[in-house]
């Protein structure tokens, strides 16, 4: 009787294993892809509010950005769907919101600047009045005895007719100002004002009661400070520096 011969056994896995793995790869791409539609890759998401940051001119620290009411922050949204990311429309008309107020702001102290600076003109006041643009603002100088007399803190008459004038132009802006009293490094020691200190405050504080009880600028917009001697703008060694430190500064803060 003779022997049946062996069946070939084929080398390798079955060929179904092919359809399978080709299947369960086919399913892995397709999970893969569907995470990756539903997730905000995190550099993306910092690159995004950074830039909101730096364009809404709030770049310290971590900020977050709120809309409507609801606060975006690090790492807030990460990983949680499309469906979290703020309107861009909404974001879009808010920068363009800012920018119009800011530029709406550099128009209105250009134009306080002109109008400053034409009066001292028509006025032929350039020589003891004097406009200054700073990064803090508008800086109107008044020097040494134009607004009082030497060691007094009483305006002067024909002063007043100056500080009216400029209080029609303040008063055309919604802007905080500052009067600042300086003096030389004189001493001065009187019933009256013991030292700097007193007079230059006191002169600040006159120019500011000056244009709320007399012009009826808004309190709320004015501040007074006296510096006394402690913020020259010339060498108190010589005359001429020290009329140069002898001074009322009416700022306009930007």
């Amino acid at each position: 009787m003779r022997r049946r011969r062996k069946e070939e056994v084929k080398q390798g896995a079955p060929e179904w294993m092919n359809t399978y793995g080709d299947m369960v790869t086919l399913l892995l791409t397709f999970f893969v892809m569907l995470f990756a539609m539903s997730t905000i890759e995190e550099y993306k998401f910092s690159d995004l509010r950074q830039s909101l940051q730096a364009a809404l001119g709030n770049i310290q620290g971590s900020v977050g950005i709120n809309y409507g009411g609801s606060t975006v922050t690090d790492g807030d949204m990460i990983g949680r769907g499309e469906e979290k990311i703020p309107n861009l429309e909404e974001i879009t008309t808010t920068l363009e919101a800012i920018r119009t107020a800011k530029m709406n702001a550099i128009d209105e102290m250009t134009r306080v600047y002109t109008q400053v600076k034409q009066y001292l003109e028509e006025h032929d006041l350039g020589e003891v009045v004097e406009i200054i643009e700073e990064n803090q603002g508008i800086l109107i100088r008044f020097k040494d005895n134009v607004l009082f007399d030497s060691g007094k803190a009483v305006i002067k008459e024909n002063a007043k007719i100056i500080l009216n004038d400029m209080a029609k132009i303040l008063g055309q802006i919604n802007k905080s100002i500052r009067v600042e009293g300086h003096t030389d490094n004189r001493p001065i020691n009187t019933p009256q004002f013991p030292s700097n200190w007193e007079l230059s405050t006191q002169r600040a504080v006159n120019v500011l009661k000056y244009f709320i009880e007399v012009n009826g600028l808004a309190p709320e917009r004015l501040s007074a400070v006296g510096y006394g001697e402690y913020h020259p703008v010339a060498d108190n060694a010589t005359e001429e520096g020290r009329q140069k430190n002898r001074r009322v500064d009416i700022v306009i803060l930007r």
